[in-house]
């Protein structure tokens, strides 16, 4: 836990070659500062504790009261954590307005002293967006701005920016940008590292914009999508009211959809650090229980064919195939009359589902339904209702007949049915051609592919939980047993009532009853967190989404609210269409395109090699310009050097992580170090390295010899992880004997 104790010694720590910065007339007035945020962290943290235990040991409520305890519960840990997660180094830098001469200081969230100064502006708020956004160009009303850079909870360099003439005098410690280029060449860890107190203007315009429609955030390797699209949802859920009901703390209203899962642990800690841990994070596996063993389609034509939103349109005939009425009346039985249930008396009850309604949820409406046409027909006997439905409810040839017209179904089933059943498929989608309906079908029915995964998304979705008919039963059976033991509570209490206005005879009424039993008397099944809907989606790598892969995020996203964010270059099966022609075919309006065109991470020397690759397949692709030079040009070797070049760089830099991206199956290169990782060009993107090594570049890419889209996106990707050194190396053919 960092300290938040009252600063003893300066918050700075500034290397000997940085002594003119430490002058007490440059820094003596920010150390008074961390002084009293140190202070107040340390006093807000105990007074946070003290709350935390004196809620804990309120006594058990039911209700409402238990729901509003366990939210104050969570509201304080989660501010308990943000506040312990870090020590001064919560400020990000401080800023002077042409307005008030006095620096307002910049942090990871908002903190105030004891006597209610404000002593940190939250990133995020209005106040803040002038420290970000402002350049010389259009310096926002400031005059001066002074960026930190943390090492271990003290200060080792800063940087001060002047925008006026003003700015200028007594003013020793100018230094523009040296700070920011040079963090963007520190050592990699295993996480994506804290950049959030040298977000650029370019980047922090696109964080700001507004949640209505569709953002594309374009831009080529090294840009900072990624960065914005986390720091874009830190910033909605704190500024749109439509996305910040904190109160609500088991799900969140955005969701973070990310390409795989080394990138989800890879960014895991930066929304935290951001002082929001409510966001849902998934790929799009995650979506369905079946994408944990879903396997990649193999077959191209296959997976075109499944990729289509026509086909996802398919689940819904497939669907209703099931919600036909029967075609034939039949006589039903029971002990008063035998009573005619016609077609037409079949027909009022399918209709009575609500649109929208769940399959299998819907069908305690339609036996609802029926039961009160059949019930009209025997009004005369004066057949109690009870006794009625209990006699419906065993009448084996109404059920079997009910079943048949509207089955519980199983969507894994329904899916399978469509490659099982020739005929069920030409029916679901008449559009296919007999040569397309055979290559569909196959032998192992529920060997999942991830071309399935939308098809059995979109089932599920519409099918809904075939075991919810049987809860709303156990619910009510619940809720009619407390109702049972209230009203005998309540009838005992009025017995001993002696008081003058007989008071407790209020206890009768039927909203009171409903109070005192609680909702919370019935057991409800855990909520499914990523079934939506959210108020907003952010999705990375979104040049790789197939239509039927889009449509499994607009089910969960009734707003079409979203944040997009991928470069149309690294599309490893081509994106000729641009980005409003995509995302308007797939359903989403309203698309703004923000570009990012200045790389980052990349060094000029890797990029200079990696740019002719990518144009070369694609001669319009959006190759961004790299910032700095790593100083170490691009090595070509071949694969018997693989393990000294490691071992090597090992040794040369205790710091740091190494990728190791097409390497040959079977081959063991020091899995005993957790510093190198083994990936493929796929499981690569949205990452980071030191040092990446790239064994056999030319055989990348699913095509013959790595040729075509694939095999030059895959390489183009592969290269550009660098934010150091690239080493190719190529396949060492030893002499025949």
């Amino acid at each position: 836990m960092p300290e938040t104790s009252p600063v003893e010694t300066s918050a700075f720590a500034l290397p000997a070659h940085l002594s003119r910065k430490a002058e007490p007339t440059l820094i003596g007035s920010d150390d008074q500062q961390f002084e009293a945020i140190a202070t107040s962290l340390s006093e807000s943290v105990e007074d946070l504790s003290d709350r935390l235990d004196t809620v804990r040991k309120q006594p058990g409520r039911r209700g409402q009261a238990a729901l509003d305890r366990d939210q104050e519960i969570h509201r304080i840990t989660a501010r308990l954590r943000a506040l312990r997660r870090f020590g001064l180094d919560l400020c990000l830098g401080r800023m002077v307005t042409a307005d008030n001469p006095e620096p307002t200081y910049i942090g990871r969230l908002g903190l105030n002293d004891a006597g209610g100064r404000r002593l940190l502006v939250d990133w995020r708020s209005p106040a803040a967006e002038a420290f970000f956004g402002a350049t010389h160009a259009n310096p926002m009303g400031l005059v001066s701005r002074r960026r930190y850079r943390w090492t271990r909870g003290r200060i080792s360099d800063y940087w001060d920016e002047v925008f006026t003439a003003d700015g200028l005098e007594s003013n020793a410690a100018l230094d523009d940008q040296s700070a920011f280029i040079a963090s963007l060449g520190s050592s990699r860890t295993a996480r994506m590292r804290d950049v959030l107190g040298t977000i650029q203007a370019d980047q922090d315009q696109i964080i700001r914009a507004g949640s209505r429609g569709a953002l594309v955030v374009d831009g080529g390797p090294g840009t900072g999508k990624t960065v914005v699209a986390l720091h874009r949802a830190a910033y909605l859920l704190y500024s749109d009211p439509r996305l910040s009901r904190r109160g609500n703390h088991r799900r969140s209203d955005v969701l973070f959809v990310g390409p795989h899962q080394p990138y989800l642990a890879y960014v895991a800690d930066v929304l935290p650090s951001l002082g929001e841990e409510g966001v849902q994070t998934c790929t799009l596996r995650d979506l369905v229980p079946e994408g944990a063993t879903a396997v990649v389609e193999s077959d191209p034509d296959v997976a075109r064919l499944k990729s289509s939103v026509e086909m996802v349109k398919a689940i819904e005939a497939a669907v209703r195939f099931y919600e036909a009425p029967p075609s034939r009346g039949m006589e039903v039985e029971t002990p008063y009359a035998d009573v005619w249930l016609s077609t037409e008396d079949w027909a009022e009850a399918f209709d009575a589902a609500e649109p929208g309604t769940p399959h299998n949820e819907a069908r305690d409406d339609v036996w609802e339904a029926l039961l009160e046409i059949l019930m009209d027909k025997l009004v005369e006997h004066d057949v109690p209702t009870g006794s009625l439905r209990r006699v419906f409810a065993h009448n084996t040839g109404l059920q079997e007949e009910f079943n048949k017209a509207w089955p519980l179904l199983s969507y894994g089933a329904l899916v399978a049915d469509l490659w099982r059943v020739p005929a069920y498929l030409q029916l679901c989608a008449p559009w296919l051609q007999p040569d397309e309906r055979a290559i569909l079908r196959r032998q192992d029915q529920e060997g999942w592919t991830t071309a399935d995964l939308p098809l059995l998304d979109a089932a599920r979705q519409r099918l809904g939980d075939p075991e919810a008919s049987q809860r709303r039963r156990k619910q009510e059976v619940a809720l009619a047993v407390e109702r049972e033991l209230m009203d005998r509570v309540v009838d005992d209490l009025i017995a001993a009532d002696d008081s003058e206005n007989l008071e407790m005879y209020m206890l009768r009424g039927d909203d009171m009853r409903d109070k005192l039993v609680g909702s919370d008397a019935v057991p409800i099944a855990d909520p499914d967190a990523l079934a939506g809907p959210f108020a907003h989606i952010v999705v990375d790598e979104a040049q790789e989404l197939t239509d039927a892969e889009w449509r499994m995020l607009l089910l969960r996203c009734p707003s079409r609210s979203f944040t997009v964010v991928g470069d149309r270059a690294q599309a490893r099966h081509g994106f000729v269409e641009t980005w409003e022609e995509r995302l308007e075919r797939v359903g989403l309006g309203a698309v703004t395109v923000a570009s990012l065109s200045i790389n980052y991470r990349t060094p000029e020397e890797v990029m200079a090699e990696a740019a002719p690759v990518i144009r070369a397949a694609l001669p319009d692709a959006n190759v961004p310009v790299s910032v700095r030079s790593a100083g170490l040009p691009v090595r070509h070797g071949t694969v018997r050097e693989l393990e000294s070049i490691l071992d090597t760089w090992l040794a040369e830099n205790p710091e740091g992580t190494a990728a190791v991206i097409g390497l040959p199956d079977g081959k063991a290169v020091n899995q005993a170090v957790d510093r190198v990782s083994r990936l493929t060009p796929e499981l690569s993107k949205g990452l980071e390295f030191d040092l990446v090594v790239i064994i056999d570049p030319e055989d990348l890419g699913e095509g013959a010899g790595g040729e075509g889209i694939e095999g030059a996106v895959d390489r183009y990707v592969a290269m550009t992880r660098a934010t150091q050194q690239l080493v190719i190396l190529g396949r060492n053919v030893e002499p025949s004997e």
